[in-house]
């Protein structure tokens, strides 16, 4: 039996190769795999004593060539196939142990140039893989440390692989190659700034298993990018608590999608992926207060984003809360100390500085994906303009503002109402949008008086402007652009109204 070796990642090659040299393997090695196994005392045969030709351009040519690649294609069964080798003095080689130049380790370092993550494309190793998983009816093939242990037991106990592992083992390459080639091409496409290309090819690696999805009846898994911004729920740390489930991490990352919409203390709470309230203040405990006041009985069960350290005195109250999930920056030892009393809380740490890279959204529907741009735009991207006789006052815009932000992140059709520094009132996911208003505010209650609605799209009627100053409502933010503007405008005229226009829609579905 012969085997080729040559690997990028040494993590257990050396124990395991010298495994199969005492199995009586016959071992191919090139260049730094060859080295590390010799100066370990591995006996290795270099590639060049097979091909008869030296390592050329750098390394770049190496293992292409027909003393290797006939003696992975060759099929044992095949007369014609056999003959070929005799005839050409080539060896079968019936085990490979190949992975790859680290292309997303050298593209994930900063400062890397091109020139640098081009050289890191690795031609050979794919090939060989290739070849090998190809053939696998007579040819094993890994990728993966992971698999050393299994092969080496198997071919003790049998004297070769079974067929099944070798299946097994040619379908993992074939995801390997796959993913590796979509990191490749997807770097190429970003570095030529082209948008929407004719084909898109995306990999995810597994993160997790999940004990089921929405429903005990579905199962799920929980997969992350492989250059995962750190701003993500898929890069969080978990400090405590037991398993994320599906929805939990549906939920947290709307939670986060919110909170990163504020740079001074705030605190975002969430159920079924809408924020049932959200506060902002000094400090994190301010923030806190005004995000459980919001809606105490919605808060039940959610799960809580912070965008600034939780500290003792926040951890206690939120230590008489049952909670699912706390995401924060970080927390203090002594937040710690009073959370983790509860043994299924979940404390993730997510970093909150820097910027998002994450710049697509990607959807899937049944056959298809539907992908766009992050919705990231804010007030500042906004041409705003106030068509109503009177202006907002200042503190009607911070209401406003605040309004704004967190109605973007409600399931159409949306309605937010804010006021000093909460959200007061959500009404999320209706028909139509006066059925939205009407639960927001009464959910709001008296606290709809002198506060500020934030609307995710234009009213097609004025009902929404009327119901929302019954209910004490000073001031609504909204895109504009409805055929009847006019009639919210002179509605909003009417109450003493003031009303923000802000050309730009917020749809979520």
């Amino acid at each position: 039996m012969r085997a080729l070796v040559s690997v990028s990642n040494k993590e257990g090659i050396v124990p395991f190769v010298q495994k199969l040299v005492e199995l009586g393997v016959e071992v191919i090695s090139t260049g730094g795999t060859k080295k590390v196994l010799q100066e370990n005392g591995v006996n290795v045969i270099g590639i060049s004593e097979v091909t008869g030709f030296p390592e050329i351009l750098d390394g770049r040519v190496k293992t292409l060539h027909p003393m290797i690649h006939g003696g992975l294609l060759a099929m044992r069964e095949n007369e014609s196939h056999q003959a070929q080798l005799s005839e050409h003095g080539i060896t079968p080689i019936d085990l490979v142990v190949v992975n790859l130049y680290p292309f997303k380790e050298t593209i994930s370092k900063d400062g890397t140039s091109f020139e640098d993550a081009i050289e890191n494309i690795d031609i050979g190793g794919p090939t060989m893989l290739r070849s090998a998983a190809k053939n696998h009816q007579d040819v094993a093939v890994l990728v993966d440390p992971a698999d050393y242990d299994g092969v080496i037991t198997e071919l003790k106990n049998n004297g070769k692989t079974e067929l099944a592992t070798r299946r097994r083992l040619a379908a993992k390459v074939f995801r390997h190659t796959a993913a590796y080639d979509a990191l490749i091409s997807n770097y190429l496409t970003e570095a030529v700034e082209e948008q929407h290309p004719e084909s898109l090819t995306v990999t995810f690696e597994k993160k997790q298993g999940l004990r089921y999805g929405e429903n005990p009846h579905q199962q799920a898994a929980f997969y992350q990018t492989p250059l995962a911004s750190e701003f993500s729920i898929a890069s969080a740390e978990q400090l405590h608590g037991k398993e994320l489930s599906y929805n939990n991490i549906n939920d947290a990352d709307t939670a986060l999608q919110i909170v990163k919409e504020f740079k001074s203390p705030a605190v975002v709470a969430v159920k079924h992926m809408n924020p049932c309230g959200v506060g902002t203040g000094a400090t994190a405990l301010e923030a806190y207060r005004r995000a459980y006041e919001a809606d105490p009985v919605s808060i039940f069960g959610g799960i809580l984003a912070f965008n600034t350290e939780v500290d003792k005195e926040t951890a206690e109250l939120l230590h008489e809360l049952f909670l699912e999930i706390i995401i924060a920056p970080s927390f203090t030892e002594e937040a710690l100390a009073v959370l983790t009393q509860k043994k299924n809380i979940r404390l993730l740490v997510v970093k909150m500085e820097g910027e998002d890279t994450m710049k697509s959204r990607i959807v899937s529907v049944r056959g298809g994906l539907l992908v766009q741009d992050e919705d990231q735009a804010g007030l500042e991207n906004a041409e705003v303009t106030i068509p109503t006789k009177r202006e907002p006052t200042e503190k009607e815009w911070e209401d406003l503002k605040l309004a704004w932000k967190v109605v973007k992140h409600v399931k159409s059709n949306a309605i937010v109402l804010a006021k000093d520094g909460q959200t007061v009132g959500v009404g999320a996911g209706q028909m139509n949008r006066v059925g939205a208003a009407k639960i927001a505010l009464e959910q709001a209650g008296e606290k709809a008086v002198g506060s500020a609605l934030g609307s995710d799209a234009f009213f097609p009627m004025n009902d929404t402007v009327e119901a929302a100053a019954k209910a004490g409502v000073t001031a609504i933010i909204q895109p504009g652009g409805s055929i009847k503007d006019e009639d919210s405008i002179k509605k909003a005229d009417e109450y003493g109204m003031t009303m923000v226009f802000t050309g730009m829609r917020h749809f979520k579905h």
